[in-house]
């Protein structure tokens, strides 16, 4: 049943997700609460909620490996109304299906577009993090709700830097990767630049650095998405081959499993820093302050 903090709404969360959303309800006066989840030898999924709920309900949940958390959000959304909820905002530190934002094929399921609106049907608002966003102008684009907020982990991100190795290159490892790489490095003053890339598949990329002097300087490669890792290890190889002292890498979310993670470290990079926006053996910084801030506005 709700307690006293209730009155300025509650946060909802699954059990893996126990430790950031608790810290964050804590932050932005929230109760948290956690909803119970069972799967059938199915497959099929038994969720539980609190009886009551008050009218400001916030949902906790990130969408990497999205699929069964899209059928989740469905029926905690409903459920959620059902239960006295009026008010109900998605936080998904990472928002899945956001990089297919047209047709590339004939034929093809523009998901941004359809996963957009599918949220936009079971909540008011949805905050997230750097956002996989290139050809729309907004989230709210992409995402037709009513408030629609994008936080960014590129400050947290150089500020870890700073702390850690001073003065740096900041190098995106593609064009879309500029708006991170820019915004970190304005903070401190560094130089930066993106390299040029060329993808042949998943897991097949060419890449062209750029042509800024980078022979003993240290360099950090930063984006906003790591999971196959080929782009970043391609990146350090040719940043090592073109002198440079060191090479580390700081992404906001850390999809990589643990042998993407390896082939980095051997292509030449040292410390690998992420933030908390996806939980990883990587993260070095948190997003709970920054997401807690936006639940208060």
């Amino acid at each position: 049943m709700p307690g006293p903090l209730h009155a300025a709404g509650a946060l909802l969360f699954v059990d893996e997700d126990r430790a950031i959303a608790t810290r964050v309800a804590e932050a932005a006066g929230l109760g948290a609460l956690a909803i119970e989840r069972h799967r059938f030898p199915d497959g099929e999924l038994r969720l539980r909620l609190p009886q009551a709920l008050p009218p400001r309900v916030v949902v906790w949940r990130g969408l990497h490996q999205p699929n069964e958390k899209l059928v989740e959000l469905l029926l905690v959304a409903q459920t959620a109304r059902e239960l006295g909820a009026h008010d109900l905002t998605l936080v998904a530190p990472y928002l899945g299906y956001m990089r297919q934002d047209m047709a590339f094929r004939p034929g093809e399921s523009v998901s941004q577009r359809i996963v957009g609106r599918f949220l936009a049907t079971l909540f008011d608002a949805v905050i997230t993090v750097d956002p996989h966003l290139h050809r729309v102008s907004s989230l709210q684009a992409a995402v037709p709700v009513a408030r629609a907020t994008v936080l960014s982990g590129a400050p947290l991100l150089a500020e870890h830097i700073a702390r850690e190795r001073g003065e740096v290159v900041l190098i995106g490892p593609d064009e879309e990767s500029l708006q991170w790489v820019a915004s970190a490095a304005c903070l401190h003053g560094w130089r930066h630049a993106v390299c040029h890339k060329t993808r042949h598949g998943d897991r097949e990329v060419d890449i062209v650095l750029p042509d800024v002097h980078l022979a003993g300087d240290a360099v950090v490669l930063i984006d906003d998405v790591a999971s196959s890792g080929q782009t970043l290890v391609r990146a350090a190889e040719l940043l090592r081959a073109a002198g440079a002292r060191s090479v580390d890498v700081a992404v906001t979310h850390a999809l990589l499993d643990e042998a993407a993670l390896a082939r980095i470290h051997q292509a030449g990079v040292g410390a690998f820093w992420s933030t908390d926006a996806v939980i990883h053996p990587t993260n070095a910084v948190s997003i709970a302050a920054a997401v807690a801030g936006a639940l208060q506005v």
